[in-house]
């Protein structure tokens, strides 16, 4: 089993594994929700980051343990340890963050004290729109910023285009750092599509793969052995990548050639989505 999506830790396991893992008991665990702007997700206690959450991603909580809580998404099954003081009770957000991020303002005045920094994709609760700032417990949200949960994104390029310049950063999953994974699952999430969270698991499971010769396409996924590209146009990608250290565009022949003469190998898969991928 892929220990990034299996809830189980040798101490705890979800029910639902009763029979196939070993632990000392078994769990439905309990739903709760991100409370901090961004909290990473890791591997151990302490340990290596995997990815990170932000704030009111829904979770459950299988197990609490010295500041620690193991935890399993539930945008995309990855599981891990966040610092418990990142959980709170679970929440209806009504809105997504949809800029690359946003503030939250003590007042409805952009002249008024800011009270939080919140990222792109974080899920709020809006109680009231006033004018141009939406009332939320974190304070007042400009509504440009925002989007109902109920409403998709409709062009997965776009989506990831309003994250051109964000920095490289291993396992971030924000608009103030992701890698290259998270860029693809970014997009893909907000237009209302199953993504995982790394790039093998993504390749393994996305899109339809296109016979070798085929012309890239807008929306088209390039796939390298830890590596994930957006095909922005036929001679052109977008993607997070440590070359640029941000979000870039890249010719497709130049990043094929420069990336494989690095050792990191050719292309391994160009998959094309469609919508019900």
């Amino acid at each position: 089993m892929d220990r990034r999506l299996t809830p189980a830790n040798g101490r705890v396991a979800a029910t639902h594994l009763s029979g196939q893992v070993t632990a000392e008991r078994f769990t439905d665990g309990t739903r709760a929700a991100i409370v901090l702007p961004v909290a990473d997700l890791r591997a151990a206690p302490d340990g290596p980051r995997d990815r990170q959450l932000t704030l009111g991603a829904c979770v459950t909580v299988y197990d609490r343990t010295a500041g620690w809580a193991f935890v399993q998404a539930q945008a995309d099954g990855y599981v891990g340890y966040v610092v418990e003081a990142a959980i709170g009770p679970p929440s209806m957000p009504t809105h997504v963050v949809r800029s690359r991020a946003t503030h939250a303002y003590t007042d409805p005045d952009i002249k008024s004290a800011e009270s939080m920094g919140i990222p792109f994709g974080a899920r709020l609760s809006v109680s009231d729109i006033l004018d141009a700032f939406a009332k939320t417990p974190q304070g007042y949200v400009p509504t440009s910023h925002l989007r109902p949960v109920t409403d998709r994104e409709t062009d997965l390029v776009a989506v990831a285009e309003r994250l051109i310049g964000t920095p490289y950063l291993w396992g971030g999953n924000t608009g103030w750092g992701l890698d290259c994974s998270a860029l693809v699952q970014a997009a893909l999430l907000a237009c209302g599509h199953h993504c995982p969270g790394d790039s093998d698991l993504q390749e393994a499971a996305l899109g339809t793969t296109m016979p070798p010769g085929t012309a890239p396409a807008r929306g088209d996924l390039l796939f390298w052995k830890g590596h994930v590209a957006w095909v922005a146009d036929s001679q052109t990608l977008l993607h997070a990548n440590a070359h640029h250290m941000a979000v870039a565009y890249e010719p497709i022949s130049a990043a094929i050639a420069r990336i494989e003469q690095a050792g990191d190998g050719p292309v391994t898969r160009h998959a094309r989505l469609s919508l019900d991928s």
